[in-house]
């Protein structure tokens, strides 16, 4: 993890690649979890014998949205800003699921810091850039920008 000491350090990161989390297993029990929390049911995510003889990796594959929201876990594997009070998710912009994640299979984050702007109430909105890989692929998961408000 990358432990950057106040805002001016953070600023002169701009533009630069701040680092990569660890890999995360995508098992078919996290998967199932997450339909259940979103009510999401295609079969192409739960259905394990279907996806056997229909789909083309022979495997379920995970939500779009499931891998977008391992956002705020990866970025919190790559990087600290110290004497932050509190945050907010701001939002996403940008978003594209470029590759299907095999159930089975393990993802991880690589973020880049696009810009750092000063915001009322003495925040600081953050954008930064985050692909998920999916490891032994060439072509990436999801790339997305996302936003948040940080206080000191």
């Amino acid at each position: 993890m990358r432990i950057v000491k106040n805002t001016e350090e953070l600023r002169s990161l701009v533009g630069e690649e701040l680092g990569v989390s660890e890999w995360i297993e995508i098992s078919q029990d996290r998967i199932n979890k997450f339909a259940e929390a979103t009510g999401d049911f295609q079969w192409i995510h739960i259905d394990v014998e279907r996806a056997k003889n229909e789909l083309p990796g022979a495997t379920t594959i995970a939500h779009g949205f499931l891998t977008l929201s391992l956002l705020p876990q990866v970025i919190g594997e790559i990087y600290k800003l110290e004497g932050v009070k509190h945050s907010l998710n701001y939002g996403t912009d940008r978003v594209r699921f470029t590759a299907p994640v095999p159930a089975g299979s393990r993802v991880r984050g690589r973020y880049r810091l696009k810009s750092v702007d000063d915001v009322k109430n003495d925040g600081l909105k953050v954008v930064g850039e985050t692909t998920i890989e999916i490891e032994g692929e060439e072509r990436p998961a999801c790339i997305a920008e996302n936003i948040g408000i940080v206080y000191c």
